[in-house]
C-alpha cells in the first residue's frame, strides 16, 4: 500500500548519494551562500558513522564530503559511531556550523536509550561534537564536545555574535559555546532528567528547536510542560518567562511525563528579523503561532496541517509532528512538509498502536505554504516519486536558489529502504 495514482500531486526526484546504510535524518540540510545544498545522511549502525554530502543544483550532482567519525578524529577509536546530525546548519563568517549525535541506541525498558552496554569490542559513545566546515577550503574542525558522553539533539547560533547554543540528549544539558573565546559553558539540566528519565516520573521530551532574538542575543526554548525559558549570555543564566506558555487548549492535552509526542513543546520555531517575532509550529496539532518574546505573547495564526487533515479534524499519525518547517529567502512565505491522511474508497486508513518513534500509520507527504502578509494558506497537494511511491519519514527542508525544495526522505534502492536526498520542483 505504498503507491497511489499520480493525480493532482507534486513529483519528487530521488538522488542516491552512494551511502547504502543511509537512515532517517532530522533537520540536517541547508542551502548555503555558495548556492550548494549541504546535507547529512545518518546511520543507525554502531560501527558506521553518518556522512556529509553536497548537492550542486547547477550540475545536478551530489558529492561526498566526509565521514562524521573522520571529521571528529574518531575513525580509529572503536567507539559507538557519530551516527547522525540532528540539527540545522548555521552559516557564519564563511563556515557552516553543526553538531553530531548518536545514531545507535540500546533498547532499555522498550525505549531507545543512550547505550550503556556497548557492542563487544567497542567503547561507549564519546559524546556529540560541535563542528565547522569551511565553504572555500572544504576543511572541517572539531570545536567542542557535549558533556557526559551525551549527543547534541538541538542547536542554534547567534550569527551576529558568534555564539552557539545546544541541548544534549538524553538528559538535556543546556550548553553555550563561545566561538571567539573557544569556551564551553554547561548551564545544567533544563527539564528534569529529559529523555533519560522514567516515564510517568522524571521523563521529559526535550525541545528540538530554539531561536535567537538577534536584537539582544537572547535564546529561547520550550519544555514539555509548556514553559518557555530565555537564556541571556551576558547575564549567564536561564530564566522562566512568567507571562507566556504553550499550555493552550488548541494544542491538545498531554501528560508531559510520558513519551510519544512533543507534549507542549513547540516542534520547530524560526526567528523573523524584520517582523521581530518568532514563527513556530506545534507538532501534534499542527498550529502555526506567532511569539513575541518581549511582549511575552503567543498568538495562534492558523492550522497548517494538510487540507485533508484540516477537514478531518484529526491529528496526523506522526505524533511528534514534522520538522520540515522553513522560511523563504525573502521572508514572506513559510514552507511546511507535513502529513496527510490516506483515503481508500472514502475511508481513512486506520491508525495502528503507537509505535516507537511516534509513528501510528502511513501518510501522504504534503507541501503547505503560508504567505505571512496575506495569510494565504495553500496545500500544494501530496508528493509522490515518479513511480507513485510515497516519500516517508520526512523531517527536514531547505529551499534552493531557484525555489526548488530539498529534503531527506525514505525510498527504495535496489530492494533496500534508505533515506537520501529528494528534490521537489518550485510549486510557484
Amino acid at each position: 500500500m505504498n503507491k497511489q495514482p499520480l493525480i493532482e500531486s507534486l513529483i519528487a526526484r530521488r538522488y542516491f548519494s552512494g551511502f547504502e546504510q543511509a537512515h532517517d535524518t532530522f533537520n540536517a540540510i541547508t542551502t548555503a551562500s555558495d548556492g550548494k545544498v549541504y546535507y547529512i545522511l545518518s546511520s543507525d549502525c554502531f560501527d558506521i558513522a553518518g556522512q556529509m554530502h553536497m548537492y550542486d543544483p547547477v550540475t545536478d550532482e551530489t558529492t561526498f564530503l566526509a565521514d562524521l567519525n573522520k571529521i571528529c578524529g574518531e575513525e580509529h577509536l572503536k567507539a559507538v559511531a557519530q551516527g547522525k546530525s540532528h540539527v540545522p546548519f548555521f552559516e557564519y563568517s564563511g563556515h557552516l556550523y553543526f553538531a553530531t549525535h548518536v545514531g545507535f541506541y540500546e533498547i532499555i525498558d522498550d525505549m531507545e536509550r543512550l547505550p550503556v552496554n556497548p557492542p563487544k569490542g567497542y567503547k561507549l559513545y564519546p559524546g556529540g561534537h560541535i563542528l565547522s566546515y569551511n565553504l572555500k577550503t572544504r576543511e572541517f574542525h572539531k570545536l567542542t564536545t557535549a558533556p557526559d558522553g551525551e549527543g547534541i539533539i538541538t542547536l542554534t547560533m547567534d550569527t551576529a555574535r558568534g555564539n552557539l547554543f545546544g541541548i544534549s540528549w538524553p538528559k538535556g544539558y543546556f550548553i553555550h559555546y563561545d566561538l571567539k573565546k573557544n569556551t564551553l559553558t554547561n548551564l545544567g539540566l533544563i527539564s528534569s532528567l529529559g529523555e533519560a528519565g522514567i516515564p510517568g516520573a522524571d521523563y521529559r521530551v526535550l525541545c528540538r528547536s530554539m531561536f535567537v532574538d538577534d536584537r539582544d542575543g537572547v535564546i529561547y526554548f520550550s519544555t514539555a510542560n509548556g514553559n518557555i525559558y530565555a537564556y541571556d549570555p551576558e547575564a549567564g543564566k536561564i530564566v522562566l518567562l512568567p507571562n507566556a506558555n504553550l499550555r493552550l487548549d488548541y494544542f491538545g492535552n498531554y501528560d508531559h511525563t510520558r513519551p510519544g509526542s512533543m507534549a507542549y513543546n513547540w516542534r520547530k520555531i524560526l526567528w523573523h528579523s524584520s517582523h521581530q517575532v518568532a514563527y513556530g509550529v506545534h507538532g501534534n496539532s499542527g498550529y502555526l503561532f506567532r511569539f513575541d518574546p518581549r511582549k511575552q505573547s503567543i498568538e495562534l495564526i492558523d492550522r497548517i496541517t494538510s487540507a485533508p487533515s484540516r477537514k478531518s479534524g484529526m491529528f496526523d499519525y506522526y505524533t511528534y509532528g514534522y520538522l520540515g518547517f522553513g522560511l523563504s529567502a525573502d521572508g514572506e512565505t513559510l514552507y511546511y512538509l507535513t502529513g496527510g491522511p490516506i483515503y481508500e474508497e472514502g475511508i481513512r486508513s486506520a491508525a495502528t498502536a503507537l509505535a516507537r518513534g511516534g509513528v501510528r500509520g502511513v501518510e501522504n507527504l504534503h507541501l503547505v505554504t503560508y504567505h505571512l502578509q496575506t495569510n494565504k494558506y495553500i496545500d500544494h497537494g501530496p508528493i509522490f516519486y515518479e513511480d507513485g511511491a510515497r516519500p516517508t519519514y520526512v523531517n527536514s527542508i531547505t529551499i534552493g536558489p531557484m525555489g526548488n525544495i530539498y529534503t531527506l526522505a525514505r525510498f527504495e534502492k535496489d530492494g533496500k529502504t534508505i533515506g537520501d536526498l529528494i528534490k521537489i520542483a518550485n510549486p510557484f
